[in-house]
């Protein structure tokens, strides 16, 4: 697993040891960002405040951050994929850039950070933990922000109250819904 582009392309990425996280892959990564950056409705990731929830090994910010993104909050609850990811920091010299905060992404705490502009949620698949860590995100993002959420290619389409839902893409065993927060 390496990051894809900007500044840190090509920079392998380690990921936790065991089944507990499946890191999305190169490919769907970048046709992901693709869609953000290309779409109509896209938004530049440079300067964007990201967050990163179901975090994992950290791949979907860690892209953000090597593609100009001036910040990211990590949510994960596994501790090693906690380490995983303050290794993958480390290695890429991004840990000024970013915060990780092990917790259950469904119940997130009162954050003091700044509105997000853009967040990523990759839960395990099948589920149901990205229509629930929706309602709690919400109140943590900025008008307009725009939300991928990658689940199972095999999972329903996502409508979930106070997003739009404005695109739905296909990528081998992932599907990834973008949402604008209404």
């Amino acid at each position: 697993m390496r990051i894809v582009a900007g500044a840190q392309r090509g920079r392998v990425l380690v990921a936790p040891k065991g089944h507990s996280t499946r890191p999305t892959a190169d490919r769907t990564r970048q046709a992901l960002f693709n869609v953000l950056e290309h779409a109509p409705w896209g938004r530049p990731i440079v300067g964007a405040q990201v967050i990163d929830l179901f975090a994992g090994s950290g791949a979907l910010g860690l892209e953000a951050l090597s593609r100009g993104a001036s910040y990211c909050l990590f949510v994960e609850n596994d501790r090693a994929a906690a380490e995983a990811l303050t290794a993958n920091l480390a290695a890429l010299g991004l840990a000024e850039r970013a915060r990780i905060l092990v917790a259950d992404a469904i119940r997130l705490p009162l954050l003091s950070d700044d509105p997000f502009d853009l967040a990523f949620l990759d839960p395990p698949y099948s589920q149901g933990l990205a229509e629930a860590a929706l309602p709690a995100l919400a109140a943590h993002l900025s008008a307009g922000a725009l939300i991928a959420v990658e689940r199972g290619a095999d999972e329903g389409s996502l409508a979930a109250f106070g997003y739009q839902l404005l695109d739905e893409r296909r990528w081998g065993a992932a599907k990834v819904a973008f949402l604008k927060r209404i």
